[in-house]
């Protein structure tokens, strides 16, 4: 464990269940969580408003589920295969044996949304080809489902394994996993699209806070300038009717 033990302020973005005090700041992680919220609070209500004999807008909000489907993937195939050995590490060696719990429960956790991820894809799939009500319904299901199991996972990661990082890691530490394994998920033509993501949906309070984890004021005058427009006009194919944009709770 690190000695400098100096917390950093902390942000809270709707939806989130804690936000531990240390020396690391989370903004990023917090930005993401977020973000998959308010996707799939989105997506549950698009499944819901959308006319059946709208095709483009399911096959939109097929396409749209792929890459939030990537997305997700990238960020816990990052936690897997850098945050996670890291802390259990930091974990093993200060006989954190809650600590240890906690980060194979995490393991576990990812295992068990693949599927339901999986389900959702097909149903997306589905309703793209060729409308049925069933099919709806089913899918609305699954959407909960995994709205549900995702929202518990990331509470249960904010509020347990984000503590572990603040007890083990120094921000150093948390600079050079986000560097080599966050960072290097996502190609340089995919970054447009992440900014905007990651800021869509966030109170002008909210983006002023969180700003600087892409780059400060430069990136939010870019985002409002040159990326906001666009990155509506898209999402509006996808989620044309859900006009006010669900926040998570």
């Amino acid at each position: 464990m690190g000695k400098n033990m100096s917390a950093r302020q902390q942000v809270m973005l709707p939806g989130q269940a804690s936000a531990p005090g240390g020396p690391v700041d989370l903004v990023a992680m917090y930005m993401m969580h977020f973000a998959l919220r308010r996707d799939l609070a989105n997506f549950l209500a698009a499944v819901q408003r959308t006319p059946p004999a709208d095709t483009p807008t399911w096959i939109a909000l097929e396409q749209r589920w792929r890459r939030f489907g990537e997305i997700l993937h990238k960020h816990h195939s990052a936690e897997d295969a850098g945050l996670w050995p890291l802390l259990q590490q930091r974990a093993a060696q200060a006989y954190d044996v809650h600590g240890l719990e906690t980060l194979r429960d995490m393991a576990q956790e990812h295992a068990g949304i693949d599927p339901l991820l999986a389900a959702c894809l097909d149903g997306f799939t589905s309703l793209a080809r060729a409308f049925e009500a069933s099919a709806r319904d089913r899918l609305a299901h699954e959407l909960a489902e995994t709205a549900r199991a995702l929202d518990w996972h990331l509470g249960h990661e904010e509020r347990e394994a984000m503590a572990l990082v603040q007890r083990h890691l120094q921000h150093a530490d948390w600079v050079a996993v986000e560097k080599r394994h966050f960072k290097t998920a996502y190609a340089p033509k995919e970054m447009p699209f992440m900014i905007a993501w990651v800021l869509s949906g966030l109170t002008d309070r909210d983006r002023e806070r969180v700003r600087y984890a892409f780059g400060g004021r430069p990136i939010d005058l870019v985002w409002r300038l040159f990326l906001r427009r666009g990155f509506e006009r898209k999402e509006s194919a996808a989620f044309r009717y859900v006009p006010q944009r669900v926040e998570p709770r």
